[in-house]
């Protein structure tokens, strides 16, 4: 197998927790050198970091929240958000986590450069954000020197839910969504753009497209 391998896994919506324990067990029982890149839509779901605090959780109301173990606080999942999850070796590839955090934030800063859209990176707060308001979401978790959780891009979505919360810890923290600044207004064409500039940073060269949730660590 290629050093630089890649599965790109298409998994349209599928719950949360579904996904959050097959990450762990992809994670727990990889032995192989093939990374992959996850593709997905939530139903609604708050999800609380490690180190979230509860008093970021203003007005949960009817949607769930679900207490994870990626860093960083509290944020909202929902449909017309891109939720991409990387299952990738770091040790293999001999970069440390920050490494990845900027690759994925360079990432969605070029798509959507793409479309004409000036976004950046805060060092101290990450994520990316345009105009100060805050359109991607990240939170990683490494085990065994290996990736998982990831990012969330919000497309075309209701961003209501995110006013029952304090996103990402940060009290008054402004959401926006690609379709609001002319960028991609469906996942299909999110998808596209951002999954050309991962790949292209994460320099895979043997590219495998796949869908659904691999049946051996899905139980």
């Amino acid at each position: 197998m290629l050093k630089n391998s890649l599965i790109i896994r298409q998994l349209g919506v599928l719950d949360y927790t579904t996904v959050w324990r097959s990450m762990q067990r992809f994670t727990d029982a990889r032995t192989d050198e093939v990374d992959e890149l996850w593709l997905v839509e939530h139903p609604s779901v708050f999800t609380q970091g490690q180190a979230g605090k509860e008093e970021h959780l203003l007005m949960p109301g009817d949607i769930p929240v679900v207490k994870v173990d990626r860093g960083g606080q509290v944020t909202y999942h929902g449909p017309g958000q891109l939720v991409i999850y990387f299952m990738i070796n770091l040790r293999r590839r001999k970069i440390g986590v920050r490494e990845l955090v900027t690759l994925i934030e360079n990432a969605i800063v070029g798509s959507l450069a793409d479309f004409a859209i000036t976004a950046y990176a805060k060092p101290d707060a990450p994520g990316v954000y345009v105009e100060n308001k805050k359109v991607a979401s990240l939170g990683l978790r490494v085990r065994k020197g290996c990736s998982f959780h990831g990012l969330a891009l919000n497309v075309n979505m209701d961003l209501a839910p995110f006013l029952r919360i304090n996103p990402c810890g940060y009290a008054g923290l402004e959401m926006v969504q690609t379709c609001d600044l002319g960028g991609p207004d469906t996942i299909e064409s999110a998808n596209e753009s951002l999954v050309k500039h991962l790949v292209a940073l994460l320099n895979a060269q043997n590219i495998k497209y796949k869908t659904g949730l691999d049946q051996s660590y899905d139980h």
